[in-house]
């Protein structure tokens, strides 16, 4: 019978950079390390786009480098999309620190690498949505599109002649699907 030792957030931030993961419930989940240029030149524009928006209209913040977002404790869970958002209101009620920020972001965004199937990469947005995440963009390289969830059953697909938009929570945002594709 094997026993596990669980981590902590505490314990997972003062791990060495180059072994990266997440934590479920105690457990260390491996993150592979970045997947490639276009998965950064993707990265890089959608976080500078979102950020210039963002700070301009003081929306609130926009975080990339996968941020890690507390959601649980004993056991912890700390979760790292790609790219967050945070709206300002939320950071006023609870400013950034030097830990993991506790709670969910209000947008999420995952970009596809080659080595993940389309079906780990819906597993990866359901967990998300299941972690309490309420708006997750799935950005996938090979089909040039972005799936848009919203809940487990409320998902949508967009398409190089669409735009990307969340009027709700980032007013004012529009990014054509087409230029996080253009010149790859």
């Amino acid at each position: 019978m094997s026993v596990t030792t669980l981590v902590t957030a505490e314990q997972l931030i003062r791990m060495p950079k180059e072994a990266r993961y997440e934590l479920v419930a105690g457990e260390l989940k491996p993150m592979s390390p970045s997947p490639g240029s276009i998965h950064c030149a993707i990265e890089c524009f959608l976080a500078g786009t979102l950020g210039l928006h963002v700070r301009k209209h003081r929306l609130g913040i926009v975080m990339t480098g996968d941020p890690g977002f507390l959601l649980e404790r004993d056991p912890d869970t700390v979760l790292a999309p790609d790219i967050a958002f945070i709206r300002a209101e939320r950071l006023a009620a609870q400013p950034l620190t030097q830990r993991y920020w506790p709670g969910v972001p209000d947008l999420a965004i995952e970009i596809r690498s080659p080595s993940t199937s389309r079906r780990e990469f819906r597993d990866r947005a359901l967990a998300l949505l299941a972690a309490g995440f309420p708006l997750v963009w799935m950005v996938d390289v090979a089909s040039r599109t972005v799936t848009v969830y919203r809940s487990a059953t409320d998902s949508e697909i967009l398409s190089e002649g669409a735009e990307l938009e969340a009027p709700d929570i980032l007013p004012g945002f529009r990014c054509p699907i087409a230029e996080l594709f253009t010149d790859l």
